[in-house]
């Protein structure tokens, strides 16, 4: 189940949305939303009341004048109920 969440994704715009009890996570493109469901359950003991699944596209970067790619996935914006909290 854990290796269904790959981490908390920590960017401007989701700490801003923590103070609306809504969290996102990294998951796999494999994973779907009861999936994650039972895996915050199983990591956090809360209870999600909603989940939304995002792709996040890939980015074309620039490193040492070589072109490449960032490749995107998937994030999930997990929202609790008021009072419970999860610890990052």
């Amino acid at each position: 189940m854990s290796n269904i969440i790959k981490n908390p994704r920590v960017t401007e715009k989701a700490s801003k949305m923590l103070e609306q009890n809504v969290y996102t996570f990294d998951v796999l493109p494999s994973a779907n939303k009861t999936e994650i469901k039972k895996a915050i359950l199983a990591l956090y003991k809360v209870k999600p009341t909603k989940i939304n699944l995002l792709k996040v596209a890939d980015k074309h970067i620039l490193v040492r004048g070589k072109s490449g790619v960032k490749t995107g996935g998937w994030k999930a914006l997990v929202y609790l109920k008021k009072g419970d909290k999860i610890e990052i």
